[in-house]
């Protein structure tokens, strides 16, 4: 029998808790070390999922020698230089977007994370949702003829503190960018980006600057257009739809909720409770398949996770698209660059 990898996880927010379950539910991974400069928390988090050692410094997971990769799910600030330092080390690490706010401190790794040994893997769980999963496989299998639009709904229940949203670098590099991922997993080639941002409800996200609504229009090389339609808010749960239209035909994924059940009464037919209420919920198969392929790439196979290069493209339709919005222009993209 394999032994099971060896992981090393430092950060232990919230999504470092998402990573640390799907760790121990998962038979081919062990966690192994856990980090985070709030020491009490890396201990609760290990004692809650095995049992791993603990420690407030990231070089004693790196310098350790025991662990077969590291998930740096830590704040974005410290991205570039734990990459750095796994790639030092001869470590596979999987880093959760984005790789940083600055695309010039992105660039600076660029050459070293070209040249790695090892596979370096970003964090855009949704392509490994499996109902996106299989919209892609149909899209590419010709199911409806030349892709021709896409479009892509993305709004979270309620939007995130002022404190948060003061360092998060904004709408399009903290919500959208996930969106852009999605549209180049199915137009990988974008050349241009218009996008209008709105301030409709909420001042708090105003003052810091930014918009809680967005609209963003896509153009791909070969005429592809995509739409994507984000808002920090929505009464009815979390709303995640992607919907794909050829010349033959369309293919849908409509929204997840806890349950298929419906309701049929004298007021009301075809009911059904709310969808999912946060983005842990509605992904969380997404989150566990990602880190299957990741340990499939670390045991040698081919890496199917977004690399290095998928995390910078995402990051410059981001800023394209905050250039955009504050301008009123339209902005071109090599997709070669």
């Amino acid at each position: 029998m394999t032994e099971p990898l060896k992981i090393g996880l430092i950060g232990t927010g919230r999504i470092g808790q998402v990573h640390a379950a799907s760790i121990a539910a998962l038979p081919g991974l062990a966690l192994h070390w856990v980090c985070d400069p709030f020491l009490e928390s890396a201990k609760s988090t290990a004692e809650r999922f095995g049992g791993a050692q603990v420690t407030a410094d990231p070089a004693d997971v790196l310098s350790s020698g025991d662990v077969d990769a590291v998930i740096v799910a830590s704040p974005t600030p410290t991205h570039v230089d734990l990459i750095d330092a796994a790639i030092d080390a001869g470590l596979p690490v999987l880093c959760e977007k984005p790789i940083d706010l600055d695309i010039e401190r992105v660039d600076g790794l660029r050459e070293k994370a070209r040249r790695a040994a090892t596979p370096i893997s970003l964090g855009f769980n949704r392509r490994f949702d499996p109902h996106v999963a299989e919209l892609r496989r149909r899209v590419g299998a010709g199911d409806i003829g030349g892709l021709e639009q896409l479009t892509i709904t993305s709004r979270d229940p309620a939007p995130p503190p002022g404190e948060y949203v003061a360092v998060s670098g904004g709408i399009f590099r903290d919500m959208t960018i996930h969106d852009f991922d999605m549209a180049r997993f199915f137009v990988p080639d974008i050349v241009e980006v218009t996008a209008r941002g709105a301030r409709q409800f909420s001042a708090e996200i105003a003052a810091e600057g930014d918009y809680d609504a967005a609209v963003v229009t896509l153009r791909g090389a070969s005429g592809e257009l995509v739409t994507i339609t984000n808002s920090r808010h929505s009464a009815y749960g979390y709303d995640q739809r992607i919907e794909a239209f050829g010349d033959a035909g369309m293919l849908q994924v409509g929204n997840v909720g806890p349950t298929v059940v419906r309701s049929y009464g004298a007021s009301s037919v075809e009911a059904q409770g709310p969808y999912h209420n946060f983005f842990l919920e509605r992904y969380s198969d997404a989150y566990r398949l990602e880190l299957v392929a990741f340990a499939a790439a670390i045991r040698g196979d081919e890496q199917t996770n977004p690399g290095f290069e998928d995390g910078r493209a995402a990051l410059i339709l981001a800023d394209a698209a905050a250039r955009s919005a504050a301008e009123g222009v339209s902005v071109e993209i090599d997709p070669n660059a």
